[in-house]
């Protein structure tokens, strides 16, 4: 059974682990032009309709119809030292452990009339690729991991009062993930799991415009209950004897896990100070504290331990999380916005929880960005980030999870470039 419980954490890892950028695994990286502020202000900015991923209410500040495209190429750096096997062996250092990705968001909004405006967003909220050599000292905690998300939001906002904007969404979530692993202790070489689920959330906003300088916004976005299906499989001869005859039988078969994706709720004010500065700020507070365990039950089983379809539950005990980020915008000229942000982003992952997937610390963001107003149509957005994140200490020993135990030491950084552009037709 020890397989499949090894098997068990490196399938939560997967499904639960971005490129290292934000705590957990969200992706913020939905709009170039809030990037360039590290998010300060996102529920409350509405300088574009790419910001209705963060608060739909802002849709009705934005006249007549209008498109929004764009994309972030995130180049992670993280690196596992110091690497111990569970008899003290010393293996090399692990390089480019999280891969290169691209996260693509688009938003179209249409003005109805004077009050209902309405709007589709299509975003990657979640994606990760991460790989080690097979043959690491930690491969029974994951090899290969790859994960992507698809999310499509068709959005309404109702401007309530002159002062008062309300915003709806519906979120539909396409999940896909493959991973690979080993367990040499039971003779097995290389583990496969791929799997997908779809499912539905939902968002909520409030915007309030004190005047024409001055705005705030909340903006909320609901838990979504996935149920990841897929297949389990194996490659070479499970351990001989009665046990092995077992786990050979639960290695490739049908299994689903289900997964809950954190709620979670942002507040946000944006200012102009005058005619060229402006100045935002932004909290967001991460649920994470829903994903306690993750479940694996074979096609005909169910939750109950006592049943045949039962294979096992990880205890992950995440904590919930804080983000804060401020910053401020300013007009070089007519055409030309300067964006300038700082953020501190809390980690979800304590170290008696924490997995080669998921070497999750608390990061500083520092961000900057150009918006360029091409003429009244059409305006571009160009934005750079680079995180520094805490160096973190691994030990699987202390999460409880089967397989050869392994130390490491993880240092982390990220760049994030971005690039999007507006058009109003």
């Amino acid at each position: 059974m020890k397989k499949v419980l090894s098997l068990t954490t490196a399938i939560t890892a997967v499904l639960l682990c971005s490129n290292a950028h934000a705590a957990g695994f969200h992706l913020r990286e939905q709009s170039s032009a809030a990037q360039g502020n590290a998010y300060a202000g996102a529920t409350a900015g509405a300088e574009e309709n790419s910001y209705a991923y963060y608060n739909a209410a802002g849709l009705t500040r934005h006249k007549g119809t209008q498109f929004s495209g764009g994309g972030s190429y995130i180049a992670p750096k993280a690196t596992a030292k110091n690497i111990k096997d569970q008899n003290g062996n010393r293996d090399a250092d692990v390089q480019n452990v999280v891969h290169a990705a691209i996260s693509p968001n688009f938003a179209l909004s249409h003005q109805v009339n004077d009050k209902l405006f309405l709007g589709i967003g299509g975003n990657s909220p979640f994606g990760m690729i991460t790989k080690y050599d097979k043959d690491w000292a930690g491969s029974d905690h994951g090899i290969t991991s790859d994960v992507k998300t698809a999310t499509i939001t068709p959005m309404a906002a109702y401007k309530a009062t002159d002062k008062l904007s309300l915003g709806a969404g519906l979120q539909m979530q396409l999940v896909w993930a493959h991973l690979t692993n080993s367990h040499r202790q039971s003779g097995t070489e290389i583990v496969t799991v791929g799997g997908h689920a779809m499912d539905l959330g939902y968002q909520l906003g409030m915007m309030y415009e004190f005047n024409d300088t001055t705005r705030v916004g909340v903006g909320y976005r609901s838990e979504i209950k996935q149920k990841i299906k897929g297949k389990m499989t194996s490659s070479g001869s499970a351990i001989p004897g009665a046990q092995g005859d077992m786990i050979d039988a639960l290695m490739n078969q049908k299994i689903s896990a289900k997964l809950n994706t954190p709620a979670m709720l942002s507040m946000g004010i944006y200012h102009d100070i005058n005619e060229r500065w402006a100045v935002m700020a932004e909290y967001q507070r991460v649920f994470w504290s829903s994903f306690q365990n993750l479940t694996f039950v074979s096609k005909n089983g169910n939750n109950n331990p006592a049943t045949p379809g039962y294979i096992s539950r990880v205890q992950e005990k995440w904590r919930d999380t804080n983000f804060y980020s401020i910053g401020a915008s300013y007009m070089l000229d007519e055409q030309w916005k300067l964006r300038l942000g700082l953020a501190y982003d809390q980690g979800a992952v304590r170290l008696q929880h924490r997995t080669p997937r998921i070497p999750d610390t608390d990061r500083i963001w520092y961000s900057t960005g150009l918006s360029y107003q091409y003429n009244e149509h059409l305006s571009f957005n160009m934005a750079y980030t680079y995180m520094y994140a805490h160096k973190s200490h691994l030990d699987t020993s202390l999460t409880g999870n089967a397989g050869n135990n392994v130390t490491a030491n993880y240092t982390n950084s990220i760049q994030v470039f971005a690039f999007g552009f507006n058009y109003a037709f």
